[in-house]
C-alpha cells in the first residue's frame, strides 16, 4: 500500500502543529520545515480545516493550530479521509477497471481485508503517539528554542 502525497502532507502539517501547540503556525513555516510545496500544502490545510482537524486564524499573526487535542486525532481517521476515493488497486474502481480477471479473481477480497487491517491498526495511533516525547521530531519542527541536549542519542521506535 502506498499513501498519497496529500495524506503524507496532512500528517506532516498535523505533527508541525502538535509540536508547536502553544503557537500559531504559519503555512510558510510548515512548507519550509516539511520540504513541501506551499501550493500543495494550502490545499491540504483547507481539507484539514474542513474535516475539523485544524483551526485557521486569518489576519496579522494568523496561521494554523490544532482544532482538537492531539490525543483525539486518530491517524487512521486522517488516512481514511485523505485516501477515500483512491482505489488500492485497479479492480476496486468499477469505472476504470480493465482487468480481465476481475470477475473470477479472489485476490481483491484479500487486498480489501489487508487494507482494512492496516486502517484498523492506524486507528489505534493518535497524533500524540507520533509527537509526545519525540525530541528528534521536535528538534526538526519546533518554531521555538530547540533542546537538542535533551534528546537521547538512541531513537525510540
Amino acid at each position: 500500500m502506498r499513501l498519497t502525497t496529500r495524506t503524507n502532507l496532512a500528517v506532516r502539517i498535523l505533527m508541525m502543529c502538535a509540536v508547536n501547540e502553544a503557537r500559531t503556525v504559519r503555512t510558510a513555516d510548515i512548507a519550509r520545515s516539511c520540504n513541501a510545496s506551499l501550493n500543495h500544502l494550502l490545499h491540504v490545510v483547507s481539507a484539514l480545516q474542513a474535516l475539523g482537524f485544524l483551526e485557521t486564524i486569518r489576519g496579522r499573526g494568523g496561521g494554523l493550530r490544532l482544532a482538537l487535542p492531539g490525543h483525539l486525532i486518530s491517524i487512521g481517521a486522517v488516512f481514511r479521509q485523505f485516501e477515500a476515493g483512491v482505489p488500492v488497486a485497479e479492480c476496486f474502481d468499477p469505472l476504470t477497471n480493465t482487468c480481465p480477471l476481475a470477475g473470477a479473481c479472489r485476490l481483491k477480497a484479500y487486498i480489501a481485508a489487508a487494507t482494512e487491517a492496516f486502517y484498523r491498526e492506524m486507528d489505534r495511533v493518535s497524533l500524540n503517539d507520533l509527537v509526545a516525547g519525540n525530541c528528534g521530531l521536535e528538534a526538526l519542527l519546533s518554531l521555538g528554542p530547540r533542546l537538542l541536549e535533551a534528546c537521547p542519542s538512541a531513537v525510540e521506535a
